[in-house]
């Protein structure tokens, strides 16, 4: 005879099985019982109409927890519309209400649901994440990261992350049912029913394509190798053009761009009209996502990784590929280079060019603002010189040391936030091709590049040089961006150029771009806690632990800051690859973003600000830096934190001029505290404290 127990353990093992739903007949004669179309239930269950449809005919049935939330539903049902002859049960009144109800029993129920299932796009099945570690956070309850108006173009946002289970993870907790077996497959899908993409950013721009990360598991189900493997650069490794993938493709009509099939794969046929056909691919396991960009990122689960992603997308741009080409895309999307305009013969609408913008055909840069591989260069045998606008690198002398510093007990590293974008604010640059002057007047309006001789202005040597990266007097003539003549101007010295190629016309191409990029920075700090009304010890405190806050934001913290130097940086991408031959053209130079004198334009700013402010601490406080790597700075220092000698006011507020603590960019935050003789015996090395200053580690890499 059976225990008590062992009964027990059999009717605690029916509860644990799955629900049973009704016959599938059954589920639609309660919905139409109910007087709900399939549309209204696929909005309540979060699912699409062509879902709800396939649970009525019995070609699929939900999984948890929408499995639970349907039979729940199905039972309320039941109970309210018996089948004919049977008795209707009466609910418990104390039961609560069902949550997938609601939306049917609301005076506020939508009225516009039937027309929304009419949208050219239909939503796949979306089931909710499946048992998982839960994504941890700790970030303040006060500030959650925006989450945006749904598009009713694409109800699933810009991007999901495919698991080797069919469950693709979108933004917002959505998951999405994804059938696709094969590339092409996933394709389709992705463009015909997975609702993902993005709006356009301009209203001349183009909507963003959608991105599919694919996880290790996702990538081998689809008959990708789970690591590619070769001996070239890992930016240019790909699928060979056999692969059985990249016949797959072809043989579907897709075509690949001519990156091919690698880490970032875009698989697109010709648009048709207005409508593109294009999806992003990011190979997780092909290391699609740079640890130096998006720390620990590509280590977390599918449903985190996502979130991630989904807010980089959401605050600054869907993914392209690394962050440096989603620095120079963002570029383009924020400042397309046509607009639609009207024919004056035709009166038929056409192409045109939008004003502001870098336009659609590459420009060839002036001989000193190429670099010595480029085209204009080698064939036209120029032996003028280059700009050399590059961010500092200097270490200033162990001589000039007094023994007041060398008392100090500490070193104190300082990092701006974001130079670069800083300096892009208000840049004007050049929108025209250079033109050619000899002896002309210098005007610090017009950006160009200028042949001229600082070498007769003599500085404080406690000072980096502002006209050299590495801080050293200039020898003799040389080339130099505008802002940099201008800030020798600005020094009181009267500048005489010998020659100058400059642009008539100008524009703050970069304008959108610092303020996008400026307001995700900001607000992603904030969300980490780190906000703008702390004053400066809160500061201090809520940097020192941001990054644990969430490791999620603090990964699209980290995208955000390489968006704008890898963005910068790509203004001038030298070529690639050992088969590279001197004079030849290479592929970068085909874009009109190939812009070295706009690059030249934000260094140089960068670089004057940081003197500038370099300067101002010296007047200030007499104190004078140890050494400058781009934007960081290190002081010597009577305590261990910038607030034993940053300057303030008698009021306690920052002196303006000098280096001030905030989370904004062009504000400084504390970059490392070493021993002052630490320091000295890195600079008797000839190593850089500035570069090693966060770890204290002599043979670390540069990094913010």
């Amino acid at each position: 005879m059976a225990t008590e127990e062992e009964l027990f353990a059999n009717i605690d093992a029916l509860l644990e099985e799955e629900p049973q739903l009704p016959p599938p007949a059954e589920r639609a004669r309660l919905r139409e019982a109910a007087g709900i179309t399939q549309a209204r239930l696929a909005l309540a269950l979060k699912t699409s109409t062509q879902t709800v449809k396939n649970y009525e005919n019995g070609r699929s049935e939900p999984k948890s927890p929408r499995l639970e939330a349907y039979q729940r539903l199905l039972n309320g049902w039941a109970a309210k519309y018996p089948a004919h002859g049977a008795p209707a049960a009466s609910a418990p009144a104390t039961a609560p209400q069902p949550k997938v109800l609601d939306m049917f029993t609301s005076s506020a129920a939508p009225e516009t649901t039937e027309t929304k299932t009419a949208a050219p796009v239909q939503a796949p099945a979306v089931q909710a994440a499946p048992d998982r570690p839960a994504a941890t956070s700790r970030r303040p309850a006060a500030k959650k990261a925006a989450k945006p108006a749904t598009d009713p173009s694409f109800p699933h946002g810009p991007l999901a992350v495919l698991d080797g289970d069919g469950s693709a993870y979108g933004v917002d907790g959505i998951v999405l049912d994804c059938p696709a077996t094969t590339v092409p497959q996933l394709v389709e899908w992705t463009l015909k029913e997975s609702g993902l993409g993005a709006a356009k950013l301009n209203r001349y721009g183009k909507d963003s394509d959608p991105l599919i990360v694919l996880t290790a598991a996702a990538a081998v189900k689809l008959g990708l190798p789970e690591r590619l493997e070769g001996h070239e650069q890992r930016r240019s490794l790909r699928l060979p053009e056999d692969h059985p993938v990249v016949k797959q493709v072809g043989r579907a009509k897709w075509q690949l761009t001519q990156r091919g099939f690698g880490p970032w794969a875009r698989i697109y046929r010709k648009a048709q009209g207005r409508e593109r056909q294009c999806v992003q691919l990011a190979i997780l396991p092909w290391d699609a996502l740079d640890e130096r960009s998006w720390p620990g990122a590509s280590e977390m689960e599918p449903a985190d990784i996502a979130r991630v992603l989904g807010v980089y997308a959401l605050r600054v741009i869907t993914p392209r590929g690394s962050t440096a080409v989603s620095g120079l895309e963002l570029m383009t999307a924020l400042c397309p280079p046509t607009k639609p305009e009207r024919d004056a013969e035709t009166g038929n609408w056409i192409s045109g060019y939008n004003p502001g913008s870098l336009g659609t055909e590459p420009m060839d840069p002036a001989p000193p603002e190429a670099t010595a591989e480029h085209p204009v260069v080698v064939n036209s045998g120029w032996t003028g010189g280059f700009l050399n606008e590059e961010a500092y690198q200097w270490v200033r002398s162990v001589d000039s040391l007094s023994d007041e510093e060398c008392m100090l007990p500490f070193a104190v590293g300082l990092d701006l936030n974001t130079a670069f974008l800083a300096a892009a604010a208000r840049l004007v640059v050049g929108l025209s091709a250079p033109d050619h002057f000899h002896a002309p007047k210098f005007n610090p309006k017009i950006p160009g590049a200028w042949l001229v001789d600082l070498s007769g202005i003599e500085l404080d040597s406690r000072l980096p040089s502002p006209f050299t990266p590495d801080g050293t007097r200039p020898t003799g003539p040389a080339w130099y961006q505008t802002h940099t003549v201008a800030y020798a101007q600005e020094l009181g010295y009267d500048v005489h150029p010998i020659e100058a190629y400059l642009r008539r016309e100008t524009g703050a191409y970069l304008d959108p771009w610092h303020d996008r990029l400026k307001t995700a920075y900001v607000d992603t700090l904030a969300d980490l806690g780190v906000t703008r009304d702390l004053d400066d010890r809160q500061f201090l405190a809520a940097m020192e632990q941001h990054e644990q806050v969430d490791p999620a934001l603090a990964a699209v913290l980290s995208a955000i800051k390489a968006t704008v130097k890898g963005g910068v940086g790509k203004l001038r991408e030298r070529p690639q690859g050992r088969h590279y031959k001197e004079g030849e053209r290479w592929p970068a130079l085909e874009r009109p973003t190939w812009r070295p004198d706009i690059r030249a334009a934000v260094i140089s700013k960068a670089r004057v600000n940081m003197h500038r402010k370099l300067l101002n601490m010296a007047k200030m406080t007499g104190l004078y830096p140890l050494a400058v790597l781009s934007d960081c700075v290190v002081y010597p220092s009577p305590g261990d934190s910038p607030l034993a000698f940053l300057p303030y006011a008698a009021s306690g507020k920052p002196q303006p001029g000098g280096f001030r603590l905030g989370p904004t960019p062009g504000l400084a935050k504390l970059e490392g505290v070493q021993s002052m003789m630490w320091a000295v015996d890195l600079m008797e090395k000839g190593l850089n404290p500035a570069r090693h200053i966060k770890g204290g580690d002599a043979v670390l890499d540069d990094g913010e």
